[in-house]
């Protein structure tokens, strides 16, 4: 609302030109929720609203009264960039990557630890990939489970919606194994360890994670899924998913995304 008040008193006094085309030089953000042709949308003012769904340790979760996390941190580069704040928005996974939260105009944006796969972008946009990952298997530490061959007549956990339970199921005639869903994360981890499931499928940067503070269980095996993660947006959002890969193309090329992956990871990203 501010800015549009100065460009109304640019119009009335011509002296101030000079201003005005140094204001042209910067992101031109339109609040609210109508996109009116000109610059990004924003579904709140002076906001930029994240989907996600909790927890998904290290990538999104909560510490006290906060939601913190790698792609929190990322997406507050973008924030930045178009000198708002990001909020967080919990919502189920499915809702994401349904389009649904775009459609209903809940968020602007999800970064939730979300691989690109085609079905899911027949309905929703993704930025250029920020981060690689693969499928890992996660049980008791003392299992003699250390395959998905070990688990013929077993159960294995698989979060809701996720490209895990794809791999699961994919897998489930070839190994002979019950596939058990759960709502998130965390419900899954924890029927590894109460012995409610046999082990569990999941990306692999969120389950070596927990094992590091959970160290009664392990990540047995990998599996080469070759994914990688974008963040989502409503599909034909073209301004903001063009500024989103500016932001993240910025802060590889400074080293910024270096220096937040260490932070949460323990270490430098891998060169390719």
């Amino acid at each position: 609302m501010a800015r549009r008040t100065r460009h109304a008193a640019l119009a009335l006094f011509p002296v101030l030109a000079l201003a005005a085309t140094m204001t042209a030089c910067a992101t031109k953000v339109n609040t609210g929720s109508q996109d009116n042709g000109s610059g990004i949308s924003l579904v709140q003012s002076g906001k930029l609203v994240t989907c996600t769904h909790l927890s998904y340790k290290p990538f999104q979760f909560s510490e006290g009264d906060k939601t913190v996390g790698f792609d929190v941190d990322l997406v507050d580069l973008v924030a930045k960039e178009l000198g708002v704040t990001q909020e967080i928005f919990d919502t189920p996974f499915e809702t994401i990557t349904s389009g649904e939260v775009f459609n209903t105009g809940k968020c602007d944006l999800a970064a939730a630890g979300m691989t690109i796969k085609p079905a899911r972008a027949e309905v929703i946009d993704f930025s250029e990939p920020y981060f690689d990952a693969s499928q890992a298997l996660l049980v008791k530490k003392e299992s003699p489970v250390k395959s998905l061959d070990d688990l013929k007549g077993k159960k294995i956990g698989v979060q809701l919606e996720t490209t895990g339970e794809i791999y699961a199921n994919e897998n489930a005639a070839k190994h002979g194994y019950t596939v058990v869903q759960f709502e998130d994360l965390p419900l899954m981890e924890t029927a590894v360890r109460t012995g409610a499931v046999d082990a569990a499928i999941n990306d692999n940067g969120v389950l070596l994670d927990y094992v590091k503070e959970f160290p009664d269980t392990a990540v047995v095996a990998e599996f080469d899924t070759q994914e990688k993660y974008g963040i989502g947006l409503k599909k034909g959002n073209t301004a903001l998913k063009a500024k989103v890969d500016e932001v993240l193309k910025k802060a590889k090329d400074s080293g910024e995304y270096d220096k937040i992956y260490e932070k949460w990871f323990g270490k430098k990203p891998e060169s390719k």
